[in-house]
């Protein structure tokens, strides 16, 4: 990886949720559908349609490119809103509010592009969740700044060795669309078996 070159916004939620699956999608540039990735994908084609407007006293943008040069991250943002002279990102997900932090991890980096892009502090964000038509506050605490500030250097690290992660198995793993790729319990078994072999 040159100086050059970006990280997805996308890239840090995704090694959030397995280092594994992010090395296969942005090192080996695998991926593979499933019925929860259509549904993500068809969600944001419907988010992503360009355009502004005002709901009530907020203004909001959709579609938004986000940059930040600092800590060499790009990505689109769903949605920001402005309301009282405060600037948010709304991130859209499909389902319920989620199992693991990777949705807000991602929802800080886009508030650090945007703290960088406009000059103001953005102290919150949200997740719009479309199956229970609800939000989820995220506060941009200095914690989860660090957390994704940490998770930036851990995706340029392995953007630049391309070293492979190990495959672990976990619980997230049963909805993957890479499963079927890594398979963290069969290589798991094959170990213990060359290991009880020796």
């Amino acid at each position: 990886m040159n100086n050059s070159e970006y990280i997805a916004i996308a890239a840090l939620n995704q090694y959030t949720y397995c280092p594994h699956r992010c090395w296969r999608m942005f090192c080996a540039g695998e991926f593979t559908d499933n019925q929860y990735t259509i549904e993500g994908t068809s969600l944001h084609d419907r988010v992503h349609t360009l355009g502004e407007g005002h709901r009530e006293e907020i203004w909001q943008i959709r579609a938004v490119w986000l940059k930040s040069e600092q800590y060499r991250l790009i990505g689109k943002a769903d949605l920001i809103e402005e309301n009282e002279g405060c600037l948010y990102p709304v991130e859209y997900k499909r389902g319920y509010r989620g199992q693991w932090d990777n949705d807000e991890l991602q929802v800080c980096a886009q508030a650090l592009c945007l703290e960088e892009m406009t000059g103001k502090s953005v102290v919150q964000g949200y997740i719009y969740y479309t199956h229970s038509h609800q939000r989820q506050i995220v506060e941009i605490t200095a914690e989860l700044r660090a957390s994704a500030i940490a998770t930036i250097a851990a995706v340029q690290n392995l953007l630049a060795t391309g070293i492979m992660p190990k495959a672990i198995y976990r619980q997230r793993c049963q909805g993957c669309s890479l499963y079927s790729q890594c398979l963290p319990q069969a290589a798991d078994k094959v170990k213990r078996y060359q290991e009880a072999a020796i």
